[in-house]
């Protein structure tokens, strides 16, 4: 989606040192304090439910795309870790990582790093449904968000998926160069440009030490 109104919008600040890992998302505790809610077309429904004896955030995405949007102030060289769990319901048929009538993930997390306006950055870790695992491209709004794919296809379908990245290892790996400090975390499950619908679930989001 338009990462530059993804920046605009985000409202809450959080610092974080290197002593102690960060929690962005407590949603384990029903915990949703920081997050806002961004409609870009329609709306995806956030919401809070039990999944066992755990609570988690439920995404559900009907021709429609919004995002969960934490506004943070983080040195991405001292807390590089970011960790997440995530289970997709189903994946979406029409989805084209190469075009925008196509650019809809059934779950994504975005890592944003606000340089200046016309030149913020975003790398989306997203669960496509047919490209490769580890394939990095450009969005195909922006050139300056890049998606990287962390999971694909059916075969963790319906599972809790436990993820973890080097936020700043993959920032030099795709731009080039060491990244500037971490503006905001964002969720996005959406399915305005292909026109289907679609159930993910999101467990707590931390970034942490090496």
């Amino acid at each position: 989606m338009r990462i530059g109104l993804v920046v605009m919008t985000l409202l809450l600040a959080v610092t974080a040192t290197a002593s102690e890992p960060l929690q962005l998302g407590k949603f384990s505790t029903g915990d949703l304090s920081g997050w806002t809610d961004k409609k870009f077309k329609g709306k995806t429904a956030y919401t809070l439910v039990q999944d066992g004896d755990k609570t988690v955030l439920k995404a559900h995405s009907i021709k429609a795309a919004s995002g969960l949007i934490k506004k943070v102030n983080i040195d991405a060289k001292k807390l590089p870790v970011l960790r997440w769990s995530w289970n997709v319901a189903n994946l979406i048929a029409k989805e084209d990582i190469n075009r925008k009538n196509g650019d809809d993930f059934a779950a994504r997390v975005y890592v944003v790093f606000p340089r200046s306006f016309w030149r913020m950055r975003a790398i989306t870790y997203v669960w496509a449904s047919k490209t490769p695992k580890e394939t990095a491209h450009p969005s195909p709004y922006t050139s300056n968000a890049m998606i990287v794919v962390v999971e694909s296809g059916n075969d963790r379908i319906g599972q809790w998926v436990k993820e973890e990245r080097n936020i700043f290892e993959d920032y030099r790996k795709l731009f080039g160069e060491d990244p500037p400090e971490v503006g905001a975390i964002a969720l996005m499950s959406d399915t305005d440009d292909t026109q289907e619908e679609v159930t993910a679930y999101y467990g707590d989001i931390s970034l942490a030490e090496k």
